[in-house]
């Protein structure tokens, strides 16, 4: 397959079949499961997953692209759904789905948001994304790289890195190191917000002034002797709470309201 990587499109095409080999063992896709790959580009890892699998989805925006495919898979073993992957609606393709594929890392923040909202009918998700990312997705509190990313992710999934990709693995080479990434979904039943929107709302306001302490960020939804008594100190920054923490000040402010 031949195809002019396209910037707008964010296309980096994986091309070194060693860690084409390594990825596919790393998903360790099974006969029967019901996997969609986001971003198949020039298929270097749809024709592995298709030799195990025997059935693939996958998500393609650029037109070029899916023409190609067209004429090279029989519609029995690709099933291609045409469009932005951004506003694919994941649930229609049913329960226990595997999500994997190399994400245009111009917009992968965007996408795992969205991905999060299928959670439910999720079993794992295996992610190409730029290093970068991957090190704000599985941040610990303290740290420079935890943010809204971390906390928000950290929330819905347990989530682990693999491995690191080197630039040259890819064609054309990005000026970025990448990294795998394994997102699980957390039990439905072990989710403690009880307004995860609410929650959300909070960590963007706490992360979004990062140099500001909570009792400043947070004012419009907790005070500081609402923030004392669940035995966080109003002086500290965001970066310094775990998720646990911002899950029990959704909380107060939710009994808050409701009182």
């Amino acid at each position: 397959m031949s195809h002019q990587a396209r910037k707008r499109f964010g296309q980096n095409f994986l091309s070194d079949p060693n860690i084409i080999r390594k990825i596919v063992d790393a998903i360790a896709p099974q006969a029967g499961q019901r996997m969609v790959e986001i971003g198949p580009g020039l298929a270097a890892m749809t024709d592995p997953l298709l030799a195990r699998l025997g059935t693939l989805d996958v998500v393609e925006i650029d037109r070029d692209l899916i023409a190609l495919l067209k004429e090279r898979y029989r519609p029995e073993a690709l099933t291609i759904h045409e469009g932005d992957a951004l506003k694919f609606d994941f649930g229609t393709l049913g329960p226990d789905l595997r999500i994997v594929g190399n994400l245009p890392y111009n917009i992968s923040t965007p996408i795992l948001f969205h991905l999060a909202g299928f959670a439910d009918q999720v079993r794992d998700m295996t992610f190409m994304l730029q290093k970068e990312v991957v090190m704000r997705m599985v941040a610990e509190p303290g740290s420079s790289e935890y943010g809204r990313l971390s906390v928000m992710l950290q929330y819905r999934f347990r989530m682990g890195r693999m491995f690191d990709v080197p630039p040259g693995a890819f064609r054309p080479a990005p000026k970025v190191m990448s990294s795998i990434v394994r997102l699980v979904p957390r039990p439905s039943d072990t989710l403690a917000a009880r307004d995860e929107a609410l929650l959300g709302k909070i960590v963007t306001a706490a992360f979004g002034q990062r140099r500001k302490t909570l009792r400043n960020t947070l004012r419009d939804f907790i005070d500081e002797a609402g923030l004392s008594a669940l035995g966080i100190d109003p002086g500290q920054r965001a970066e310094r709470l775990s998720v646990a923490d911002y899950v029990a000040i959704a909380n107060a402010c939710c009994a808050a309201r409701a009182a």
